[in-house]
């Protein structure tokens, strides 16, 4: 196991320097050459719960901390899935515990965004846009990075990222050609009125001819996924479609998918609780995508985020607070993961953030530059000057990814 401290020290901010910190695991890249990888974005919008996700239970302050929150321990029933000993995920997350067991999935913890306050809206969109600072900027981190991808990524695409969401997500708003889709409770238009439309379009519009022709390839390549399909859950349906994009060898190599409704200020705790049936649909959603994937399951990285952590105690009303640092995952066949990142500051109340939070001893940034940089190829220069401008003290993680 390696040490959490010198870890984070070792990965994020000086560069891997033990030689023997990386014994027992896969094979990892430090630089990407030109590849035909996959990249999938997941923000949990409202601020997913990371210490009930993915609880310290080895922590001595967690029960005392989280008391009507903190989860049984490992071995107990309900209890936590033992990731390190230390850590472990919430049980509704047993299929993502179990890729874990695999090597595919890193877990990283009291890791936050640049932002300190408690909105929303205003954390949402430092995320999206990739700023130091809320409305920042006008467009979208991961739209500009596509404009960063090696030639061999662009090749062939019409479009480079598809967002799965009702609406263009701020993230992938930009210059960079990108699409989006999401299903209709609308039924679709009959084959004949399409190609009428086509034909009219052919004779005085041709920019509506490519457009519609677009709109009718996204949906031929997603087809099947109709509100209530994939088990009646719709971010499975989401994550199914997803797949479907991604399996495509001339569809776009990125894409980012929408998952709201995790902000748990009551009711938190329990089977019929609103964090569990999210976890639960999460841990289906990623087996989705990647049975979906199949083969391109090894080329693929995922990358599940959100916007803030929530209070380390219970409130009033059995739920959390808006917090500061929390856990991210990064899971995928190309994963170098098996391991815990965390340079854990501990629950004691003395070393909480504002008297209240999980401590953030880590750089949101960190892990997406990684991402961009040696699972997508993107230049690093890019990243820094254009992805992330501004935000040079947050260095990129190593060692996260298995060699091509």
């Amino acid at each position: 196991m390696i040490d959490r401290r010198q870890c984070l020290g070792g990965l994020g901010l000086a560069g891997l320097t033990a030689a023997g910190a990386l014994a027992g695991l896969p094979s990892v890249a430090f630089a990407a050459a030109e590849t035909d990888h996959r990249l999938v974005v997941v923000l949990l919008r409202g601020a997913m719960d990371g210490l009930s996700a993915a609880p310290p239970f080895g922590d001595p302050d967690y029960e005392r901390a989280r008391t009507g929150l903190a989860l049984p321990p490992p071995g107990a029933a309900g209890g936590a899935l033992d990731l390190d000993g230390h850590f472990g995920l919430n049980p509704a997350l047993a299929r993502l515990h179990a890729r874990y067991g695999r090597g595919e999935l890193a877990v990283f913890h009291a890791i936050a965004s640049p932002y300190r306050d408690r909105s929303h809206f205003d954390g949402q969109n430092l995320l999206e846009t990739g700023s130091t600072r809320p409305y920042g900027l006008a467009d979208g981190w991961l739209n500009r990075a596509l404009e960063g991808l090696p030639g061999s990524a662009r090749e062939g695409r019409k479009e480079l990222g598809v967002a799965l969401a009702p609406a263009m997500p701020l993230m992938l708003r930009g210059p960079a050609a990108v699409t989006s889709w999401s299903p209709s409770v609308l039924p679709g238009p009959s084959p004949d009125l399409v190609a009428r439309v086509k034909r009219l379009y052919a004779q005085t519009d041709p920019k509506l001819l490519a457009a519609l022709t677009s709109a009718a390839e996204a949906n031929a390549a997603a087809s099947g996924m109709a509100p209530g399909g994939a088990g009646g859950d719709a971010f499975v349906a989401l994550m199914t479609a997803a797949a479907r994009f991604l399996a495509d060898p001339d569809g776009p190599c990125v894409a980012m998918v929408d998952s709201a409704g995790w902000d748990t200020h009551a009711n938190q705790v329990g089977p019929y609780g609103v964090l569990h049936r999210n976890l639960l649909a999460l841990d289906a959603g990623l087996e989705a995508l990647a049975a979906g994937l199949g083969p391109r399951w090894p080329q693929t990285a995922v990358l599940v985020m959100t916007e803030f952590g929530r209070t380390v105690a219970m409130n009033g009303t059995a739920g959390s607070d808006h917090g500061t640092a929390g856990a991210a995952f990064l899971v995928g066949g190309a994963v170098a993961g098996g391991r815990v990142v965390a340079d854990w500051p501990g629950l004691k109340p003395a070393g909480l953030y504002a008297g209240r939070d999980l401590a953030p001893t880590a750089d949101l940034r960190s892990l997406l530059k990684a991402a961009l940089r040696d699972h997508m190829g993107v230049d690093p220069g890019h990243i820094e000057r254009t992805v992330f401008p501004g935000g040079g003290e947050a260095r990129a993680f190593d060692a996260l990814f298995r060699r091509a």
